[in-house]
């Protein structure tokens, strides 16, 4: 259905004549369009979101969303490996035309590249711990000690929130030998982290038992000025969709996500609102 609005729209925006007297809004869509390939910047080490197979291919959760996109276009699909570090710059170089890869929304963000409504993916605070543990609450963190990494901002909050007495390490891989060594009952990070490990298999005897707290939400982004434009709009009926058809919740299953209620809740949610505009 989307691939034959999307049609629709392009049919009639040229038509109209509209299309060189808006190119310089829609450059990069026009190049995709014209090329017959679109370029996404994804994650090719962040499991299982985006990383390589034994063959090499990339695959994984936010790659199969690309593939999407390339299909509701009509496209082939180019993935390119991009990093946190470079995944704006390499949008803004031209390097590749769109970016899905575990970005968080912030307004600094959006000063630099456009982030289309609504977000697609969130996440939050919450611990990796044994499962002999046996957490099942926040509260049993309290005075116990929790092992976390220098300068994260979760450290603060689990040690003001509830009184955990966290122990810092220089990085995550010091910080989690500590936890196998049982210096600490859990290790507090960004849960999309922790379900990163636990997909890797080297955490079996492990587990996410707590409630993620302090969502932050993900954004996929265009060009900074094709957000408003057709390449922007596109995207932004992208993401409703794989929220409305439950699209976004199958793909958690199928690449073995514990199950985010965000998901749950947008899906919901958009659906009361689409049936609101009936």
């Amino acid at each position: 259905m989307i691939k034959h609005l999307f049609t629709a729209a392009i049919t009639a925006i040229v038509a109209l004549g509209l299309v060189s007297t808006a190119y310089a809004g829609n450059e990069r869509f026009m190049k995709v369009m014209k090329r017959g390939e679109v370029v996404v910047g994804v994650k090719a080490d962040y499991k299982p979101w985006g990383f390589r197979d034994a063959s090499g291919k990339i695959v994984g959760m936010e790659a199969d969303m690309a593939q999407d996109v390339a299909d509701a276009l009509g496209v082939k699909l180019e993935l390119v490996p991009v990093q946190s570090s470079n995944r704006m710059q390499f949008l803004q170089q031209g390097k590749i035309d769109l970016m899905i890869a575990t970005m968080s929304d912030r307004s600094d963000r959006r000063k630099l590249v456009g982030i289309p409504e609504p977000n697609y993916y969130t996440s939050g605070t919450n611990v990796l711990a044994p499962k002999k543990v046996g957490l099942k609450q926040w509260t049993q963190l309290t005075g116990k000690p929790v092992c976390g990494k220098q300068g994260a901002f979760y450290n603060k909050i689990v040690a003001k929130r509830y009184d955990a007495k966290v122990v810092a390490f220089v990085n995550n891989a010091e910080a989690k030998q500590a936890l196998r060594d049982g210096r600490c009952i859990a290790w507090v990070y960004d849960d999309s982290s922790i379900m990163a490990d636990l997909a890797s298999g080297d955490y079996n005897d492990y587990e996410m038992p707590l409630k993620t707290e302090d969502d932050n939400p993900w954004g996929l982004a265009v060009p900074h000025e094709e957000l408003d434009n057709i390449w922007g709009r596109f995207m932004s009926g992208m993401i409703y969709h794989w929220h409305t058809s439950g699209r976004l919740i199958a793909l958690e299953k199928k690449w073995g996500i514990q199950p985010t209620e965000y998901l749950t809740m947008m899906k919901a949610k958009l659906e009361i609102d689409r049936a609101h505009l009936k």
